[in-house]
């Protein structure tokens, strides 16, 4: 694309911003459709009255030389955390092994993960170019211009829209989203057979919060590591939120489960779920109090078991995109790369 365009950019996690901004600054008009009320995707944030958590990811790390340099824009914002070195545990919640190695840093966005993709989507913000709560439901041709795509939305109260004048549309959601609605647009089965590889796993997130351990003598329960990858069946990793910087001093505790117990357990109700990740935070870090708080999170695609294998797909001729953190890992810098080279090949 050589002239100026305008493109739909469907999500709002950071693949999707990051490429909104990338075309913006090669002198293009986007539109960004949300579903959520709110922008960062997996690098979300949940408030309590006991303080945030992170639902989603939990830090980043920055190997990437442009991601180096994008996060410079925002200098402020994201804070080293210093996690006492990530620990490895068994079943019984016995170290085993020290995970990440210490020379790798690990970041976080202040006051919550959400907050880095919400200042990096601000000015799109203040120019109106970000539709939230906007369900796209399918992708066809301009009924105008058959040279351009346009979108079919769903909104609040069954609401629905229709956007059209798009020049390009680039799909920056989970593959089995990006498949659904690329099967709503003519000619686009090559690219949904691309997809086919892409096995991405659900999560379910437990959320604790003990303001019982702020109190004289008492700042924390339980070990003394602030983050851990787990054996355990139900647990894959648990994190101290209170131990990130710019989070509040309220014991806050945020748990994912394993890949294989998410799947197993995905249509569970909420208590069930609640109760069964409780016992096994218990029988982990040895904290048997009662959690003043307690919440959940399903994620139905959290982390990529078999990536796309390319940064991302881009069609000139449907001048259609595809991006994710999928394509190539499940990391934060991941989703960042894709969407930053995504827009670079439509440029």
């Amino acid at each position: 694309m050589t002239n100026s365009k305008h493109i739909a950019i469907v999500g709002a996690g950071i693949a999707a911003i990051t490429c909104a901004r990338t075309l913006v600054q090669a002198g293009h008009r986007v539109t960004v459709f949300e579903k959520s009320p709110g922008v960062g995707g997996r690098m979300a944030s949940r408030s309590s009255a006991f303080g945030t958590f992170d639902p989603g990811a939990q830090y980043f790390t920055v190997r990437d030389p442009r991601f180096a340099q994008a996060l410079q824009t925002t200098p402020t914002v994201c804070k080293r955390w210093s996690a006492v070195t990530v620990q490895v545990l068994d079943e019984q919640g016995r170290v085993t092994a020290s995970g990440l190695p210490a020379r790798e840093p690990h970041w976080v966005a202040t006051p919550g993960m959400n907050a880095l993709v919400r200042r990096w989507a601000k000015p799109l913000v203040d120019a109106m170019q970000v539709e939230l709560e906007t369900h796209v439901t399918h992708i066809e041709v301009d009924s105008l211009n058959k040279a351009q795509w346009q979108l079919r939305t769903s909104g609040a109260g069954d609401s629905s829209h229709v956007f059209s004048g798009f020049d390009a549309v680039v799909l920056a959601i989970p593959a089995p989203q990006a498949q659904a609605l690329l099967k709503t647009a003519p000619r686009t089965s090559a690219l949904v057979k691309k997809l086919d590889k892409v096995t991405i796993a659900p999560c379910w997130t437990l959320m604790l919060a003990f303001p019982q351990a702020v109190q004289p003598g008492l700042t924390t329960l339980g070990p003394q590591w602030n983050a851990a990858r787990s054996t355990h069946h139900r647990i894959a990793w648990l994190s101290r939120e209170s131990s990130k910087p710019g989070r509040g001093i309220v014991e806050r505790w945020t748990v994912q489960a394993s890949a294989a117990w998410s799947a197993e357990h995905l249509q569970d109700d909420t208590a069930r779920v609640q109760a069964k990740l409780l016992k096994a935070f218990s029988e982990v870090t040895g904290i048997r109090a009662e959690p003043a708080h307690i919440d959940t999170q399903r994620w139905l695609h959290a982390k990529t078991e078999v990536p796309l294998g390319k940064s991302h797909l881009w069609d000139a001729k449907s001048s259609l995109g595809v991006c994710g953190d999928w394509c190539i890992g499940h990391r934060v810098e991941d989703a960042f790369v894709s969407g930053l080279e995504l827009a670079l090949a439509m440029v």
